[in-house]
């Protein structure tokens, strides 16, 4: 396979089609197999040159600014003890009206050259199916004619600055009222691009980008890592109290050692580890995710319900040989410790690689800042070999510990409360819960398109989350129940039941049509969408469940962790505290999702938000 001589990201010059004219651009991929580079200009342009018509910035040589005319005939000596030229015409020179003739032969020469310039037919990269992009509406190929200029709305104007361009001469060699005529062009046209939304404004390299830091900046993520923890324990106490009243609080704290147990630690890092292996089997398909910033697929191996049946055989053969599962829920708050500790040392590890990572490989949500970047996650897709780290902890070890989690609360409660067989509450429960994790497994796949895979790195926001939130807090209604009976009819456990799969159905069905849509938005099964093109090649639905509100998945969301409390009961308010902190992550994930499709999507963004006004509620903005 050739070698390539420029890498993405290089900064270099790059031949406009159709001149000899040298444009700064920035390299953003190479095709290997036809050679050609994808460049971006600083108008936003996209195109796809050859290697000869790039150049590195060493092979110029800047003009100097001092001279009033680049023009070799009207310069001055610049040199010291250089002579100025005489007025008197020499006998080498052509007679005036012969240089008059030249001068306008030349002049038009220029005007034809610009135009020809100006004219040049562009096709956009969103026109080639590289990627994500697409190259069909609703899948139907668009009306673009190759060989002739596309009509006057489809043309578009594209400001080239003096900054920005090279001649492949030392010298300009306009005339000065050509360039006083060209300079008026050209702050015409800067007129014109300022209109432009500000997805298709001037592309700008730097070295540093101001980011917008999310959660409050470096202070919140310091006082999020450090209040989560202890929220999270209280939450616990407070749920072992015989009245768990929050006029009860603050519970009684146990002294330290009674929250840290070594063979405790060891249980869990045994957890860990059986997850990992089962992950590491040769089962289970081998797909791509999203591209990435330089092009890549990163694979990854579909396993997750294969684990899943295989963990329910090892808990079904522990129960079977006697092993006492209560033992996690009479050291339910010593596992809850191993697990933060595990997530702590898991980010501190995380974060001391990332530092020898490539900056191709960072989060588009790092900082620079080392609080904010401990938190957030620092490199997208940390990887040892091919375990990809954050991809395991997504669904494995937190989410399938939630439903052997439930399991142990059901039969700690038969023998807590003297039960011969689970309440109506907790087999509610758990059946919930165990349809919402069996799901997640099944449609494995979908994870790859979701906003904490492609956008989030991984830090402790993700470690802590995955590995303690989820299997502690998740659970925590079944963990309730254990000590605070609810008793619940069957009439009413049917019209829980039919809100629970309300829930289902809208969560699951807008997520397979958003997944199904961004693996192959050109599919013939969705060809009755309505769609909305953006200058970044991908669309956005307006149509199908995507039409009724922006986030049918997150109303799906709420409907079912409503269905999950209220088997509790509504004596006390603590089982409830999932939906309300539910509802806040919802609406603060929303608020995100809004401010990253805006700044991408810019008026693509305001036409979707016009067609769709309802956010997450319908008639609820």
């Amino acid at each position: 396979m050739p070698s390539r001589k420029f890498a993405d990201g290089e900064v270099v010059r790059g031949r406009w089609p159709g001149s000899s004219l040298y444009y700064e651009v920035e390299i953003l991929s190479h095709d290997s197999s036809s050679q050609l580079y994808t460049v971006k200009y600083k108008d936003g342009t996209e195109l796809e040159l050859k290697e000869n018509d790039i150049k590195p910035l060493t092979s110029f040589r800047q003009r100097k600014s001092g001279s009033t005319s680049s023009s070799p005939s009207r310069r001055r000596g610049s040199r010291s003890g250089s002579r100025s030229r005489s007025r008197s015409r020499s006998p080498g020179r052509p007679p005036r009206g012969s240089r008059r003739s030249a001068s306008a032969s030349h002049q038009a020469n220029i005007k034809e050259a610009r135009k020809e310039v100006l004219a040049v037919k562009l096709t956009p990269l969103i026109l080639k199916p590289f990627g994500n992009s697409i190259s069909r509406y609703n899948g139907e190929p668009e009306h673009i004619e190759r060989n002739d200029m596309p009509p006057k709305h489809m043309q578009e104007q594209f400001h080239l600055s003096q900054e920005s361009s090279y001649v492949s001469t030392q010298h300009s060699l306009r005339p000065r009222r050509e360039e006083i005529k060209l300079k008026e062009l050209d702050s015409k046209e800067e007129k014109l691009v300022t209109r432009v939304p500000a997805s298709l404004r001037t592309f700008e390299v730097t070295s540093s980008p101001t980011k917008d830091l999310e959660f409050g900046g470096v202070p919140g993520v310091f006082l999020i890592m450090l209040g989560l923890p202890v929220f999270l324990f209280l939450l616990l106490l407070m749920c072992k109290q015989r009245d768990p009243s929050l006029l009860n609080f603050p519970p009684l704290l146990p002294a330290l050692y009674d929250l840290w147990e070594t063979r405790v630690f060891g249980v869990y890092l045994l957890w860990f580890f059986i997850q990992a292996l089962f992950y590491l089997l040769p089962i289970g398909k081998v797909v791509e995710g999203m591209p990435l910033i330089d092009g890549r697929r990163l694979k990854y191996r579909l396993n997750g319900f294969y684990a899943f049946i295989l963990t329910s055989a090892v808990v079904g053969t522990s129960l079977f040989w006697g092993v006492e599962l209560s033992y996690v829920y009479s050291h339910f708050l010593q596992f809850a410790l191993a697990a933060t500790v595990f997530a702590v040392v898991l980010s501190v590890y995380l974060y001391a690689r990332s530092l020898k990572a490539p900056r191709s490989e960072l989060s588009p949500v790092s900082s620079g800042n080392a609080v904010y970047d401990f938190f957030i996650g620092r490199e997208l897709n940390p990887r040892i070999g091919t375990f990809d780290l954050k991809y395991f902890c997504e669904l494995r070890p937190g989410l399938i510990g939630w439903v052997v989690i439930n399991l142990v609360m059901l039969l700690a409660e038969m023998k807590v409360q003297g039960r011969t067989a689970p309440s109506v509450a907790m087999i509610l429960v758990n059946s919930f819960q165990l349809l919402y994790v069996v799901d997640a497994l099944w449609n494995e796949e979908a994870l790859l398109t979701t906003m904490d895979i492609i956008h989030d790195g991984f830090g402790f926001m993700l470690a802590f989350g995955d590995l303690v939130w989820v299997p502690f807090i998740y659970s925590f209604q079944a963990f309730y129940l254990v000590n605070h009976p609810n008793e619940v009819s069957w009439p009413v456990a049917s019209l829980i039941i039919v809100l629970k799969l309300c829930g289902y159905v809208i969560f699951r069905c807008a997520n397979s049509q958003k997944h199904a849509f961004r693996k192959n938005p050109s599919d013939p099964k969705l060809a009755h969408l309505k769609i909305i093109h953006t200058s970044t090649g991908k669309s956005l639905l307006v149509s199908g469940w995507w039409g009724f509100v922006r986030h049918p998945n997150y109303l799906g969301d709420l409907v079912m962790a409503v269905a999950w409390s209220l088997p509790c009961g509504f004596n006390h308010i603590l089982p409830y505290f999932y939906v309300i902190y539910f509802t806040m992550l919802l609406v603060h994930r929303e608020a995100r999702d809004e401010h990253h499709c805006k700044k991408k999507y810019g008026v693509a963004w305001e036409k979707y938000c016009q067609r769709v006004p309802y956010r997450i509620f319908p008639y609820v903005y």
